[in-house]
């Protein structure tokens, strides 16, 4: 064989290598989240256990564990949260970009004025708890400029987020039934102060910045509820995604589904370029931005009475093309 010939070969083994060790990092990351999203629809779907436990499940998940996971992460001490500053903007940006997006493509395909607030939902909250985290922290961490690892500007980046969720989605429903009026503020100062996520992450943060350290029986109790908070999280996605009714019409929702899963990634990609993002930084955007629309935007369309199967249809399409759209993005940064 000639020279030539011998590095030519040598470089297709690398390359062969490489996407065969891709292909592993997506299957290790994805498939073990999407697994117990699965499992979490045959127990339901079997009898193994019924909505009420589902529902107590949830809530368990969402005032406990998940509080749990991100206070006792943070607490343990942090570069300055000025470093995941960039990360922070590319998300708050690129949502509200979506939201935009949201209305003029909700516009496009002739969505009922009542039930725009409910695509526009879909189309920007994304399930970050429940499923992006969990594939943000299957991934190698690093560390970013200025000291903050990935996993740490993860989990500061997501309270304010799911803030910015929990606001907007409140918001959009009531602008696509009512006229904007004074009425609306209680509503929103409602969702703002009872966001478990939002007040673990200050308490933590706080606890850091004053030096103090938990003892640590209480940091090992912290950590093993928070270790509780993202498989059960997952289970309750799979359980509920099996109660869930859906539309027999897939256009609008399958719309609003792509724009959460393709859309929205694309976004954050170019946000995050404009913004400076390290390519490790950049990928937990992608993904986070990337996430299944979440469940919870059905229970806040049930509440402020939006299309309640639209909204449970979004949820369905979002999951099954999320998967393809994450396994994209990881692929992408693992090569």
């Amino acid at each position: 064989m000639t020279p030539g010939g011998s590095c030519k070969s040598t470089a297709r083994s690398i390359r062969d290598r490489s996407r065969e060790g891709g292909r592993v990092l997506i299957l290790s990351i994805l498939v073990p989240v999407f697994l117990l999203v699965a499992l979490g629809a045959v127990l339901v779907r079997g009898g193994f256990f019924g909505a009420a436990f589902l529902r107590e499940a949830n809530r368990l998940t969402y005032w406990v564990g998940l509080p749990a996971l991100l206070f006792q992460q943070l607490a343990a001490g942090l570069p300055p949260a000025g470093t995941a500053g960039p990360l922070m903007l590319t998300l708050v940006t690129g949502t509200l970009l979506v939201i935009a997006s949201g209305y003029g493509i909700g516009r496009m395909l002739g969505t009922p004025a009542a039930a725009v607030g409910t695509f526009v939902q879909g189309c920007f909250r994304g399930n970050l708890a429940f499923v992006g985290l969990p594939i943000v922290f299957a991934l190698p961490d690093g560390t970013l400029p200025g000291g903050l690892t990935v996993r740490s500007a993860a989990v500061l980046a997501v309270a304010p987020i799911m803030v910015l969720y929990n606001v907007s989605g409140v918001l959009v429903l009531l602008l696509s039934r009512h006229r904007p009026s004074l009425a609306m503020v209680r509503p929103l100062l409602r969702q703002l102060l009872l966001t478990p996520p939002l007040l673990a992450t200050l308490a933590g943060m706080s606890l850091a910045a004053l030096g103090w350290k938990l003892p640590l029986p209480l940091d090992r109790a912290l950590a093993t509820l928070g270790e509780m908070a993202l498989p059960l999280g997952l289970l309750g996605v799979g359980g509920t995604l099996a109660t869930l009714g859906a539309a027999t019409n897939w256009r609008r929702p399958g719309g609003a589904a792509l724009v959460k899963t393709v859309l929205a990634p694309a976004i954050g990609w170019v946000v995050g370029r404009w913004f400076g993002l390290e390519p490790a930084a950049l990928q937990v955007a992608m993904i986070l931005m990337a996430c299944p629309t979440a469940i919870v935007s059905y229970t806040l369309v049930v509440e402020l009475k939006g299309d309640e199967a639209m909204a449970s249809t979004i949820i369905v399409g979002s999951v099954v093309l999320s998967l393809p759209a994450l396994a994209l993005i990881v692929g992408i940064f693992s090569g």
